[in-house]
């Protein structure tokens, strides 16, 4: 699952460390911090640059396989027998989290030492699960910290390199994540949300760089939270904020509301750096834009999850890109081949361009040809730029459409930019007939943060979009016969999230749910929106 947290403190290590100690919050110490990060974010850059991606995946996969061969997992799988990819793709099937959980972790959870990783997790990261619709419990290895440290360092540095003027240590980076409390398990081990283990690890020397303080990230009233979030940081100097596109939206009205002031330009002049993450951002691009109010400020993509960082925004070619070197093994598998045991696994060495691929990975955290449950399309091979399309469950073919999320997208920021409307969040799901002999529909639920002019406008020209881009579609919507036009209800200001808030899931790493292959969410959405008119 993708996840939004994002962490700094990879400065540390980077040649910054003695510059910050003791003096961390000295004018001059953030200039010579600023410069120094600079030198490494330039040396990061020309690293990936030169770096051979088939033999760095295939030394990070050899080097997962000898850390782990005397594991339960490794022993099953032959580990020490592997000697190259495909000796591991051989022996090793794809699993998803179910089949980790009940084969190996289950039974020893919280003490998970010797099962799929020599050592035992420090930390566990707890997903939504929205792809089997249960809470999972990700292991977070020390290794895999590490590896957290290495990609955050490069988002930063990617950026950097780019943008040297940018000055964002002079102020403080705003960490807009869930709740850092962290629950106890019987062995010692900590678990919660991921943007908490991240603020739990965050060095002492880079603490004096960040907001907000640990008392005010430890709380766990998603309400009470935003608004102490924008009542601290409206006068502070924030340089640069990271979070999940929808919930930054909510921050910046509420900082909007407390100021008097129409743009985030306005209220923090310093501010130059937005990170998102955690859902595709095209749909809320032009209003961040407006939101923001100035062209100075840079919006950086990044694709971290539970299981592992997975790629972050180059901005020199504004697309995302994998890191290959920080102890993953990335394969993928074409969408439509899933489910096959004989699917073919490509590597970064042999994707071939605008397939729909299904997200493996192989990590340090213990997991191998694991299925994250995300869909990604390579745009280059040499320099592995991606596009995340969607999840591997969330799809629309109930009546044999085959929509997936990136179409729906397509279409919902085509009818909004017809129509003059801006849409803040969506959610679609099927209606059956209670007549099997008469046609169903897709239901939109929209909040807008400008309604269309012409509801009945929106609906035609989403329509026709989806027919232009997916054939099956098209054919579906023919004359009525199987499928009719899609009705939109628009969702009052906040409602989606008073919809999370009854369901137990506001706030956080927490997103809405945009697609419901089988209706219920799309009906218990119905009778929720239907009980406050």
């Amino acid at each position: 699952m993708r996840s939004a947290c994002v962490s700094w403190e990879g400065f540390c290590g980077m040649g910054v460390t003695s510059l910050l100690a003791g003096v961390a919050d000295h004018r001059l110490t953030r200039r010579v911090a600023d410069r120094a990060v600079n030198l490494a974010a330039r040396k990061r850059m020309l690293t990936l640059d030169h770096l051979d991606l088939a033999a760095t995946q295939e030394r990070t996969l050899m080097s997962l396989i000898q850390r782990a061969k005397q594991t339960r997992f490794g022993i099953d799988h032959d580990f020490r027998r592997i000697r190259s990819i495909r000796d591991y793709q051989r022996r090793v099937p794809v699993r998803d989290y179910e089949a980790f959980w009940t084969g190996y972790w289950r039974d020893s959870y919280p003490t998970l030492a010797g099962t799929t990783w020599p050592e035992d997790a420090p930390y566990y990261a707890l997903s939504s699960g929205t792809t089997s619709g249960t809470t999972k419990y990700i292991p977070v290895t020390r290794d895999m910290l590490n590896s957290n440290r290495k990609a955050a360092f490069t988002t930063f540095g990617l950026y950097r390199a780019c943008f040297p003027q940018d000055e964002t240590l002079t102020g403080l980076l705003f960490f807009f994540g869930g709740s850092t409390a962290l629950n106890r398990l019987p062995n010692g081990s900590l678990s919660g949300d991921l943007s908490g283990i991240a603020s739990r690890e965050v060095s002492p020397i880079v603490r004096p760089y960040t907001f907000p303080p640990l008392e005010i990230s430890l709380l766990t009233n998603w309400e009470e939270k935003i608004e102490r979030l924008a009542d601290l940081s409206a006068n502070l100097p924030i340089t640069a904020i990271s979070g999940i596109p929808a919930w930054l939206i909510v921050l910046f009205d509420r900082l909007k509301q407390r100021t008097g002031k129409a743009t985030l330009a306005e209220i923090w002049p310093t501010l130059r750096l937005v990170v998102h993450g955690g859902t595709k951002f095209d749909p809320y691009r032009e209003l961040f834009e407006r939101e923001i109010g100035s062209d100075q400020v840079k919006m950086i993509e990044t694709y971290p999850c539970s299981e592992g960082f997975i790629a972050t925004e180059d901005p020199r070619h504004q697309r995302l890109r994998i890191i290959p070197d920080h102890g993953i093994f990335f394969e993928f598998i074409p969408f439509e081949e899933l489910g096959n045991p004989d699917a073919p696994r490509h590597t970064l060495a042999n994707v071939d361009l605008n397939v729909n691929y299904a997200v493996v990975l192989t990590t340090c955290a213990g997991v191998f040809s694991y299925l994250v449950g995300d869909t990604v399309r390579f745009e280059r091979r040499d320099i592995p730029l991606i596009q995340f399309t969607g999840r591997t469950k969330y799809f629309l073919s109930a009546f044999g459409e085959h929509l997936i999320s990136e179409e729906v997208e397509k279409a919902v920021a085509e009818a909004s930019a017809a129509t003059g409307a801006t849409s803040i969040d969506w959610h679609v799901g099927p209606i059956f007939p209670n007549d099997p002999s008469k046609p169903g529909y897709h239901r939109y639920f929209i909040e807008f943060k400008t309604p269309p002019k012409d509801l009945r406008q929106f609906a035609e020209v989403l329509d026709t979009t989806l027919s232009r881009i997916n054939e099956d579609y098209q054919a579906h919507r023919v004359g009525d016969l199987t499928m009719l036009l899609p009705e939109i209800r628009i969702v009052p200001p906040g409602g989606f999230l008073e919809w999370m808030k009854s369901v137990g899931k506001l706030g956080g790493q927490h997103k809405l749910p945009r697609m419901d292959n089988s209706g219920k969410l799309t009906l218990q959405m119905t009778e929720f929106f239907a009980t406050r008119n």
